[in-house]
């Protein structure tokens, strides 16, 4: 039932609809659907509200109202101790019901179908605090005692054989409930390292009794649970499992293990197979911007190989994973292996990204640039899920898009993502709004971003939102920096002027080969060595501009070669808005290359998800790190410190880049206090020192709603 993959001669004969294969139908057993983009599951902490469910059925609304046809709960647990922390909720749960019903309800007025996740952590369960309905405290559990590292040393606890079929049971009761809320299709988590990950792998099911010992055996649980599940749930209803296609574990299940349980799955009566990647614990990353898009694929293909050979050709396979273009859809579904794709944070970027991209709308996408710092970091410590460029994510009846209550003639003096975000959200709400750039192009943080390989995506947002302002009737002018006499007459004035580098005292930092950060990253870098001052998230970024390629289809080469993965697993899906917007540079050896840090903690600021991806990919490309050093001075060809013993340390240097922090671009505000010009300070004009592209595009919304309620 793979969509047929258009027939190229007539491709380059005439014109097609973009996403001519994403619009088509399809079927998840019995479910009838629209088209092919399913908002997969993502975690937002937003079931255990106590609001009765109504900003969780607010979530899901506006992405159906913005295209979506199916939707994937976030993991819902099937008991106390499946939980993954504090706030998942447990399904079956009165309170828990109550909400996801009204969810399940706003989902199908809106004219959408939405499937519950059935989920169980196992041993990645974080119980700290956590009790069960007698008060008893949880422990995670496990197939055998085997801890993980982000346990911080505790040891789950065994399952027995009668803690088995209870859990078994829980599945099918979950699923009962699920379908009683009136849930249109339920999906079986069995990805990612969670629970029946766990039974299904060599390294975490050290069993020797009928739930392990061989590979038939670690799959009991897996068919077990399914069957509980098609046993509890009405004739037809669709049941559908997400594996792991590749847990990325050394010693975990081999592509022959995934494949028999593939086919254990179909013969069991799983109507679809969504199909997604590596354990949170592994060492290979699967969904940081790092990651090439599409990369993943291939996994899915042969998911779909293996599915298409069996009696039930017919089911369903999703592919899922570093997709976050609705072409990058069109590129996997034209390959006509898979039936449908699942996007997950592109949906809390753009909850109208299927709407846009299929009215042809591209340039309206707000993408995700897959920094993880609003949600994956977040979730990882039961923090509230939002997103770093659409901070209303998470939080939609606190901002409710509805005009002001008056409209606001409003100027916005800068327009990185901070005073973006303040411009869109008063445009959107119907304000007369004025964005002025002291530089040509907009983006200011995030245009610097972009130069970095593998944040190119950070230039999408930027584009999307001048697009959308122009739409909205706002005026934009660049390559002016203004004077507060110049905003007279405005209602008010959100002051967003940023940051710039941080000056710092060191002899030699006259000498014409210190280069700041931003002029590295704007004009280029000469040849030579580079010695880098400052270790924290620029410092890595601007590491990584020196020694990787600006061009994603070159490091996709790399990655699947590093790792090991099919080389058909490079699509042709790197568009050029995803090449390097600043000025191209040559790629220099990493051995030219030493980051010089006076704590030793490298990449500080950077989300944990991501931090050892991109000081990992540092150290293999041979940069060099030096760590717990003062600066002594700057000279003619190298850059010397003091360790802590005393001892001169020369390092290499033709260049020094000097990323040592930043200051807010400061003295608009107070022309404005002297001349009474009401005005919101936000970001890095407010204050330097913590601000990072979360705070400031959240402060940016938080203005716009003070200024013109």
């Amino acid at each position: 039932m793979a969509p047929t993959p258009p027939d190229p001669a007539v491709r380059a004969a005439a014109p097609v609809d973009a996403l001519a294969l994403t619009r088509t139908p399809w079927a998840l057993g019995s479910l009838r659907l629209s088209h092919r983009v399913v908002v997969g599951s993502m975690h937002t902490g937003l079931e255990v509200v106590d609001d009765g469910g109504a900003a969780l059925a607010q979530f899901y609304r506006e992405r159906v109202e913005g295209g979506a046809d199916l939707v994937i709960t976030g993991g819902l647990a099937v008991n106390s101790e499946a939980r993954g922390g504090a706030d998942y909720a447990v399904l079956g749960d009165p309170a828990t019901d109550a909400r996801v019903r009204r969810a399940v309800g706003e989902v199908h007025d809106a004219g959408g179908a939405i499937a519950a996740q059935l989920f169980h952590a196992g041993r990645y369960a974080l119980t700290d605090g956590l009790v069960d309905a007698s008060g008893v405290p949880e422990q995670a559990v496990a197939p055998s005692p085997v801890p993980w590292r982000g346990a911080r040393g505790a040891v789950p606890r065994e399952l027995s054989h009668d803690d088995i079929l209870r859990t078994i049971a829980d599945f099918g009761r979950a699923a009962r409930a699920a379908e009683a809320a009136g849930f249109d299709a339920v999906e079986v988590m069995a990805s990612e390292g969670y629970l029946i990950n766990q039974f299904c792998s060599p390294i975490t099911n050290l069993r020797h009794d009928e739930w392990g010992g061989s590979a038939s055996r670690r799959r009991r649980f897996a068919l077990a649970v399914v069957g509980a599940v098609r046993d509890a749930v009405s004739d037809g209803f669709p049941v559908s499992v997400r594996i792991s296609g590749d847990d990325l574990m050394p010693g975990s299940s081999t592509p022959d293990d995934v494949d028999a349980l593939v086919e254990a799955l179909v013969a069991a009566g799983v109507d679809g197979i969504s199909v997604g990647v590596g354990w949170h614990e592994s060492r290979v990353p699967t969904v940081q911007a790092a990651v090439p898009h599409a990369v993943w694929a291939p996994l899915a293909e042969r998911i779909a190989g293996v599915v298409r050979a069996t009696s039930r050709p017919e089911v369903a396979v999703i592919a899922s994973n570093r997709l976050t273009d609705l072409r990058d859809a069109e590129d996997v579904l034209a390959r006509g292996a898979v039936d449908a794709v699942a996007l997950a944070r592109p949906f809390l970027a753009d909850p109208a990204i299927v709407a846009k991209s299929t009215s042809g709308r591209f340039d309206l996408v707000t993408t995700c640039i897959g920094c993880n710092q609003a949600c994956i970091d977040r979730s990882l410590f039961g923090r509230p899920v939002s997103c770093l460029v659409n901070p209303r994510a998470g939080r939609e009846l606190e901002f409710p898009l509805v005009p002001s209550r008056s409209s606001r003639r409003v100027a916005v003096v800068g327009a990185g993502p901070a005073g973006l975000a303040a411009a869109v959200d008063l445009a959107r709400r119907g304000n007369d709004v004025s964005v002025f750039e002291a530089r040509e192009s907009l983006g200011g943080q995030f245009e610097l971003a972009a130069a970095i390989p593998g944040k190119e995506d950070y230039a999408a947002p930027v584009r999307s939102q001048r697009a959308e302002l122009e739409l909205l009737g706002a005026s934009i002018t660049t390559g002016r920096r203004v004077e507060a006499a110049d905003l007279e007459g405005f209602d008010h004035v959100v002051v967003a002027t940023g940051v710039e580098p941080r000056e710092i005292d060191v002899p030699g930092i006259e000498l014409p080969h210190v280069l700041s950060y931003e002029r590295a990253l704007r004009e280029g870098v000469p040849a030579g060595t580079v010695a880098i001052i400052g270790s924290g998230g620029i410092g890595i970024d601007t590491a990584g501009y020196l020694v990787e390629s600006g061009r994603e289809s070159v490091r996709a080469e790399a990655f699947v070669s590093e790792h090991g993965l099919p080389r058909d697993g490079v699509l042709a899906s790197s568009r050029p808005q995803r090449e390097s917007i600043l000025r191209p540079h040559p790629v220099r050896p990493g051995s030219d290359v030493t980051v010089v840090s006076r704590s030793g903690r490298f990449g500080s600021g950077i989300g944990p998800s991501s931090r050892w991806v991109a000081v990992g990919r540092l150290r293999s490309a041979g940069v060099h790190f030096v760590e717990k050093v003062g600066y002594r001075r700057i000279v003619p060809g190298a850059l010397e410190v003091e360790d802590a013993e005393g001892a001169i340390l020369r390092i290499p240097a033709d260049v020094v880049i000097v990323c040592a922090g930043q200051e807010p671009v400061a003295g608009l505000a107070a022309s404005l206090a002297d001349r009474g010009i009401p005005f919101d300070l936000v970001g890095g004009a407010l204050d330097a020192r913590s601000v990072d592209a979360v705070r400031a595009t959240a402060e940016g919304l938080e203005a716009s709603r003070r200024v013109s309620p």
